[in-house]
């Protein structure tokens, strides 16, 4: 039987140890058997993470100056990079801890720099400020988590459907700042408060 935990040779510690997946989602080998056939086993999920990191801040410049065409293709781009690294960490059994900590925070980033541009903007008050404190509160627990007992626990279900629920939501805001079409801003509110719901359970989930 393999071992839960690969060794690998490296100098940087645990953070970076192969951890077996538990358990790899339908989409994970859809990906794996389409777009991740072609990324080589060298490129390895940490990388894509930091990728997103650095794209972060560009798609933020391009949304800042209302360049909202290329900012919708950077944004899609980017979000996808967060199925990227999950599904290729999970199909190639190279989840490390490092990532664990460093994705989610990945995802903030780009979610939570979008909600201070635009999100406040253009929904009411209430909902913006009731995104953020959702991104703000999951912070918190995992650095609790992380301090306090030191764990790093994975993304469960309803965590990840948050996260694809605000990047649809995100989407159709810059849809409907690119076409001036106030609906897509009725239908973003709708998304934005499902994804708060299941934002919610997710917490209650992890056991706050």
């Amino acid at each position: 039987m393999k071992p839960k935990i690969n060794k690998i040779p490296t100098d940087k510690g645990e953070l970076f140890d192969f951890i077996e997946a538990e358990e790899v989602h339908p989409h994970d080998h859809l990906l794996s058997r389409t777009v991740l056939r072609f990324i080589p086993r060298s490129f390895t999920p940490n990388i894509i993470t930091a990728i997103r990191i650095l794209l972060t801040p560009i798609v933020f410049y391009f949304v800042l100056y209302g360049h909202y065409k290329i900012g919708i293709i950077l944004f899609l781009v980017t979000a996808f990079t967060d199925a990227m690294d999950g599904s290729l960490a999970r199909t190639r059994d190279q989840i490390t801890r490092f990532g664990m900590m460093f994705d989610p925070l990945a995802d903030k980033l780009l979610i939570g720099s979008m909600i201070l541009l635009i999100v406040f903007d253009n929904y009411s008050f209430t909902l913006a400020m009731t995104v953020f404190a959702i991104e703000v509160v999951f912070i918190i627990v995992a650095t609790i988590a992380k301090v306090k007992f030191k764990t790093v626990k994975m993304a469960n279900i309803w965590g990840k459907i948050k996260m694809i629920l605000q990047v649809i939501a995100v989407f159709l805001t810059l849809a409907g700042l690119l076409l001036n079409t106030p609906q897509f801003f009725t239908f973003g509110a709708w998304v934005f408060g499902l994804a708060i719901g299941f934002a919610i359970v997710s917490l209650f989930a992890q056991g706050i």
